[in-house]
């Protein structure tokens, strides 16, 4: 049998994966391991696309025309939008920098929804990288899939905030300490029955 030597990324990224696996992880933070399936994340990021926020050009040229309208006496729209969606990134390091964004959201009353990863999350707001986005409005036509998305979010994220709160994550052992520890409950198992029939 031949070992090969990984990089030290590789073994890194592989020894946290096991870590994760096996020790016991809060519910806060094993809430992230429950992210949206594949087809309603393809339909969110579809949608989010159609949304994107300004590029830095497209926002140099809005404010210099707000700027002139300002100047010419005409009055400008400002005001906060009221939030519609919320989407966080599964994998982001140090995760205390999201951990608390679904229960802020559940007590808010904002749903939320968990996507994997930021890379992808990022692309959306022109970033290398970002952890959460916030969907205020979408073009008229798209009001209906983001109804159905909003719906989703508030079914598996924000309504199941009680089975969050109790699920603990990780505790998985390895191959051989299930082997062993099966063994060890069948010899165990045999003693009792042994004890029962002398």
């Amino acid at each position: 049998m031949r070992f090969v030597r990984w990089p030290e990324y590789v073994r890194l990224q592989r020894q946290r994966a096991i870590l994760k696996r096996r020790l016991k992880v809060p519910p806060t933070i094993n809430q992230f391991s429950h992210v949206v399936d594949k087809n309603m994340a393809t339909q969110l990021f579809r949608l989010l696309n159609k949304v994107r926020p300004e590029t830095k050009q497209e926002k140099k040229t809005r404010l210099r025309a707000a700027a002139e309208a300002k100047t010419a006496g005409m009055a400008v729209e400002a005001g906060k939008k009221p939030i519609v969606l919320v989407v966080i990134a599964h994998d982001v390091d140090p995760i205390e920098l999201v951990v608390f964004l679904p229960a802020l959201c559940r007590k808010m009353g904002v749903p939320s929804m968990i996507v994997m990863g930021k890379a992808r999350v990022s692309t959306i707001v022109h970033k290398k990288t970002a952890t959460a986005l916030v969907t205020v409005d979408v073009n008229p036509g798209d009001k209906q899939e983001l109804a159905a998305l909003v719906q989703v979010a508030q079914a598996n994220f924000n309504d199941k905030a009680d089975e969050i709160r109790k699920t603990w994550g990780g505790g998985i052992m390895g191959k051989k300490s299930q082997d062993k520890t099966l063994k060890r409950q069948k010899a165990l198992a045999k003693e009792v029955l042994t004890a029962h029939l002398a």
